[in-house]
């Protein structure tokens, strides 16, 4: 964390505001992109303050847009900061930025779902996963459309070691609509407790940091943003593969309204499937009648476990997939009713 009162190492030269950034280069924010433009440096300051101290680190970060962010972290005097910027828009005012501060600054034009993010560091900053976190922290205001589907390649990168994790325990410094932040951080019984609950922290310490209104933003989204940090865990909470964990986790939240049960039920064939059901519950130790967001980590970890056993036994199992079952049934012969198809769907 910045040390209150003490002068920071690297200084920026005087710049044009971000405010005048976006004006010099005609810069909108996108709707179609959810794009929401962060310009007090004071709130970007305190966003870069939850990633810890920066001194010498190497730091990702990720659409940086018109660059508030990108200012408090090289005001933080880190050793290497890489920008990964997908809008050819933002580009000439990162090169500015870069300028101000020479040789600290690497911008890559491209998107970062498909960023190799595995060779962005020195191999020499890599550390053993039983070790302290590396001294390398990914860092972003995200778009609200690629938060969700970001957050989860990413675990599944925690769970392989692979990606930015390929160098260790990587840190996350992120951004949410607050609602999400609310569901990656929610604790058993709580209404906000979802996939990304479990997802997220079976593999890292989430800790909700703070809450920025949506008015602070340009321009102003419905709702509020929370900044949410990530560590990963030495040892996940639950031994399984990622896509495992994921099929099961998503199964049981399909039906969050209902018994934990009718979620497990979509996990097996419609021929076997009560007894499947069964077998796994009570394999599992889970009593069918619980609500998913009653099921804590324990819980998804027998569920997991026992499901692993019988998937192991039977490997044509985990293929199964009910809603290509369920396609299949709406095929049925011309001379089928309405109500008929109806009732075989509600079967499923």
């Amino acid at each position: 964390m910045a040390v209150p009162g003490k002068v920071a190492a690297f200084r920026l030269p005087p710049l044009p505001t971000v405010g005048e950034i976006i004006k010099l280069f005609r810069l909108r924010a996108q709707k179609q992109l959810s794009q929401n433009f962060l310009l007090d440096l004071r709130l970007t300051d305190k966003i870069v303050r939850q990633a810890g101290e920066l001194k010498n680190a190497h730091v990702c970060e990720v659409g940086p847009g018109p660059g508030g962010i990108t200012r408090s972290i090289l005001s933080a005097d880190v050793a290497q900061l890489l920008l990964v910027e997908k809008d050819a828009r933002f580009i000439p005012g990162l090169q500015m930025l870069s300028e101000a501060a020479p040789g600290k600054v690497h911008i890559v034009h491209g998107d970062i779902l498909t960023y190799k993010m595995e060779k962005a560091f020195p191999k020499q900053l890599k550390k053993n996963w039983e070790d302290e976190p590396p001294n390398i922290h990914i860092i972003g205001n995200l778009p609200f459309s690629v938060s969700t589907p970001l957050i989860i390649r990413w675990l599944e990168n925690v769970s392989n070691r692979d990606g930015p994790f390929t160098y260790g325990r990587t840190q996350m410094t992120l951004t949410f609509q607050k609602e999400v932040a609310e569901r990656l951080t929610a604790k058993t019984g709580g209404k906000q407790r979802s996939r990304l609950s479990i997802m997220s922290q079976h593999l890292c310490t989430v800790e909700n940091c703070f809450i920025i209104p949506g008015q602070a933003f340009v321009p102003q989204p419905e709702v509020d943003v929370a900044v949410v940090h990530f560590t990963p865990l030495v040892q996940p909470k639950i031994q399984q593969p990622f896509v495992l964990v994921e099929k099961i986790v998503r199964s049981v939240f399909q039906f969050r309204r209902k018994y934990c049960c009718r979620g497990i039920e979509i996990l097996f064939p419609e021929s076997e499937r009560l007894k499947k059901t069964e077998q796994l519950m009570m394999a599992a130790d889970v009593e069918p009648t619980l609500r998913p967001i009653q099921l804590s980590m324990s819980h998804f970890r027998n569920l997991c476990n026992a499901y692993r056993k019988m998937c192991d036994e039977d490997p044509s199992l985990f293929a199964y997939n009910y809603r290509e079952e369920l396609r299949q049934k709406k095929k049925l012969p011309k001379n089928t009713s309405h109500s008929e198809q109806i009732d075989e769907e509600n079967q499923l």
